[in-house]
Parts: C-alpha cells; sequence; structure tokens
C-alpha cells in the first residue's frame, strides 16, 4: 500500500476541532512564491499550484521512467498547503487579498534530494509544456506552534484564529510571527468538489513560551 502522509502523521494533518501545542520536524517541500489574490482565474497563484502539482506528480511517477531515485517508495502526493502573510498586517486581513504574500507547497518524501528535484522540474516542464523554473527546493523548519482544524470557508478562518489566540492567551503562549515563521494553511478538501461550508484546512501558527 503506498505510504500516506495524512495517514501516518495525522497528528499533523488532522487535528482537532479545538486548538492544540505540537512540535513540527523540519521537512522538504516543492515551493512557488507570489503575490496577489489567490482567487484570480487564471492567476499567479493558480498557474503556481498548476506547476507544483506537475513537479510532484513527476516525482511520483519516476519509478516508471528511466531516472531512479535512491530509496524510493510509492506514496500518495501529500495536499498543498500554503505560507501567508501581508506586509504590515499581524496575521492575515482576508478583505485585502490582492495585498496576500504567498508560498505555496506541497511536502516531498525525504528521499527526495536538490538533485532528484532538479530533474523533475526540467522533465515536467518538457512533459507538461509549461515552465516550472519559478519551483524552488524549499525546507521549513516550524517547531513549535498551535494548530486546529477548520471548517467552513476561507474568509471565515478569523473566528478560528481567535479561538487559537484565546488559547494562547490562557496557557502562558504568544504567537511567534517573523520573517520565517508565518500563517500557514494545509487544505484537506478539493474545493472543487467540495461544498464551502464542508471545507477542512488546517490552520498552524508557530509560537513561544510568554
Amino acid at each position: 500500500m503506498a505510504f500516506d502522509f495524512k495517514k501516518e502523521f495525522k497528528e499533523f494533518y488532522m487535528p482537532k476541532n479545538k486548538p492544540e501545542i505540537v512540535t513540527v520536524p523540519k521537512a522538504n517541500y516543492i515551493a512557488v512564491r507570489g503575490k496577489g489574490n489567490p482567487n484570480e482565474e487564471g492567476g499567479e497563484y493558480q498557474q503556481a499550484v498548476g506547476v507544483l502539482y506537475a513537479i510532484a506528480y513527476t516525482l511520483k511517477m519516476s519509478y516508471k521512467s528511466d531516472y531512479k531515485i535512491e530509496g524510493f517508495f510509492e506514496y500518495v502526493v501529500p495536499p498543498l498547503e500554503g505560507f501567508w502573510w501581508q506586509d504590515g498586517v499581524d496575521g492575515c486581513d482576508y478583505s485585502i487579498k490582492d495585498e496576500f504574500n504567498w508560498i505555496s507547497v506541497i511536502r516531498l518524501p525525504d528521499f527526495v534530494t536538490k538533485k532528484d528535484f532538479d530533474w523533475a522540474v526540467e522533465t515536467a516542464s518538457e512533459k507538461k509544456k509549461m515552465d516550472c523554473s519559478r519551483a524552488e527546493f524549499f525546507m521549513v523548519d516550524e517547531g513549535l506552534c498551535v494548530q486546529i482544524m477548520h471548517h467552513g470557508p476561507f474568509d471565515d478562518e478569523l473566528a478560528t484564529v481567535a479561538i487559537m489566540d484565546k488559547f494562547l492567551e490562557d496557557n502562558g503562549y504568544r504567537n511567534d510571527f517573523s520573517g520565517g515563521r508565518l500563517h500557514h494553511e494545509i487544505y484537506m478538501s478539493d474545493t472543487k468538489k467540495v461544498a464551502p461550508e464542508k471545507w477542512k484546512t488546517v490552520i498552524r501558527h508557530p509560537i513561544c513560551k510568554l
């Protein structure tokens, strides 16, 4: 059976409906950076997501090609994730989506090296007839975080974030946003097939002890 990150690491992909503190180990990702409204049809964000999946599936199916990755085992492509911030804004203001900065990512299995990643970028660009050169081999070490499962549309996340903030205040922690520690979302629902009120999104924030 193919390795499934969601099932093997439930503590990071399937949190409870109430805030919980976790220590997230470092992991490698395919990443594309950009700016602007993620809902813009055919816009920069949607193009970035296309690049991520092109590379992700090229790596997943590499065992059927002449290129062999050392230590490879079959796996399910992990869910789409995103790191979000706005200049001069603490947290995220969903009323000004055009001012979002984002790093859209898909997690990589540990056996994928930078060499393997570079092969996949070149191969995906050629086979998919698309420019994948914007993609980065990206390492993230999140460390101490608070997370929760948000249910519903993205625009309703502020109410869930308020619950997280109250939990931190009551338990002697605070948010610890910085250049490398950002608002993090993991998209557990296919937004094209599931009604917005049923969307599930992991919200994760970096924290530190007061």
